[in-house]
């Protein structure tokens, strides 16, 4: 509570706090302004039909499915975000570029937003012309195209603009709280269809143990995002002109998850690219292919999502959790693991335990992801099958973040209170 009574007390921090609520406001006002030209009562009922388009649509907050500016939303800056990381792996230039500091972290920065426009006005295209069927007849086609194309780019970019803005000037990361508000968004709708649901007389045995089960994972993702193991390092006694240094202990702390909620946003987000193709291609044969292997609730959608889910955390480990510079700093300041030799050893020790921890993240991740649609399956209320493992994650660790920031921020702000 203390916490949340400074946000009100100290000026900077309310400023921030305001700052970011303002950006979050006009995010929220641009996802309800259509684009004109189509039908939207059509384009709603093809999301509502659709559980998979659903689950898409809420990390735009439903823009999606009102066709409006931010219909895109952060997604295109989270696949560039993708990328770039991915071609540091590829490019030596890039890399090399990466670990330059400051002027590095800016340029590799600016190319992300080259990318994500790029990235834009393909998914733009797509999508358009995905949706000509459901323009009015009164709307000439190829000038629907143009501004649409042209509406939905902008609106990503200017979206990707938010994101930055807020991470800057705002509190926690910004393109994380922009998918956490679409997600909150969306729940005056589930809890909606749900009462609806339990009028039309289904079983609220079924809907009480539904809760149970989300309110079970979210108690899970805390401690999940919490776990964390210790590696304890001694630093041996060493004189320093005539005072005798050292002798302390310390620990290093290693995650279970080291890309936090990162991989299954990164997993959601390229999960989507089959069903945008095949929903906007309107090429039937593809479209009944993935109405019949690809739903969200079976078992190619699932077992695909769990891959990402694997990859993505190994490859955030991996560009992360560096083990050769952790055990060189170690030995720099004369330290040691206990029961571990420096040098060589240590790099294996630490190597041996983030891959275990790395298995199991990768596994409670996965799991995280795939009971809520099991139970679902189990109780028969769908409701909130668009909720989901992954909206809860992101909505729980995206809570967490901003906590642990404002909590960092006071304890800065009271250290120099003291210098």
């Amino acid at each position: 509570m203390n916490v949340f009574a400074s946000l009100l007390k100290l000026s900077d921090l309310r400023q921030r706090l305001l700052f970011t609520c303002g950006v979050i406001i006009l995010y929220r006002l641009g996802t309800h302004i259509p684009i004109s030209g189509i039908d939207l009562t059509a384009i709603e009922q093809l999301f509502s039909s659709n559980g998979l388009l659903g689950f898409i649509d809420m990390f735009s907050g439903g823009a999606l499915s009102r066709f409006s500016l931010f219909a895109l939303g952060i997604l295109p800056y989270i696949n560039a975000s993708i990328i770039m990381q991915m071609m540091t792996f590829v490019s030596p230039k890039l890399k090399d570029l990466a670990q330059e500091g400051l002027s590095g972290q800016k340029q590799m920065a600016q190319y992300t937003r080259y990318l994500t426009l790029a990235i834009a006005l393909i998914q733009g295209t797509v999508m358009a012309v995905g949706f000509r069927s459901f323009v009015q007849p009164d709307i000439n086609i190829a000038f629907f195209l143009f501004y649409s194309i042209v509406g939905l780019s902008a609106g990503s970019v200017l979206v990707m603009w938010f994101g930055e803005v807020m991470t800057e000037k705002g509190i926690g990361n910004g393109a994380s709280i922009l998918i956490f508000v679409g997600i909150i968004s969306q729940l005056p709708f589930y809890i909606k269809n749900t009462v609806l649901l339990i009028n039309s007389g289904v079983s609220k045995v079924s809907v009480v143990i539904l809760l149970m089960a989300l309110l079970l994972l979210t108690l899970l993702i805390v401690i999940i995002q919490e776990a964390q193991r210790r590696v304890q390092v001694q630093y041996a006694r060493r004189v320093v002109g005539r005072k005798m240094m050292g002798g302390n202990s310390t620990y290093i702390p290693l995650r279970l998850i080291q890309g936090g909620v990162l991989p299954i946003i990164f997993a959601s987000a390229l999960l989507q690219f089959p069903l945008m193709i095949s929903e906007y291609s309107n090429i039937e044969a593809l479209q009944q292919f993935m109405n019949t292997y690809y739903r969200y609730d079976g078992f190619a959608y699932n077992a695909f999502f769990c891959f990402l889910i694997f990859f993505f955390t190994y490859f955030y480990t991996a560009i992360s959790f560096d083990p050769k510079q952790i055990s060189d700093t170690i030995k720099k300041h004369g330290g040691f693991i206990l029961g571990i030799r420096p040098g060589a050893p240590t790099v294996q020790y630490l190597d041996k335990v983030v891959s275990k921890l790395t298995l199991t993240g990768a596994v409670a991740l996965s799991f995280i992801a795939l009971i809520p649609t099991v139970a679902a399956n189990f109780t028969g209320i769908d409701t909130f099958r668009g909720l989901g493992g992954t909206a809860l994650l992101i909505m729980v660790a995206v809570a967490m973040d901003f906590y642990k920031q404002v909590e960092t921020y006071l304890i800065n702000r009271k250290y120099d209170s003291y210098t």
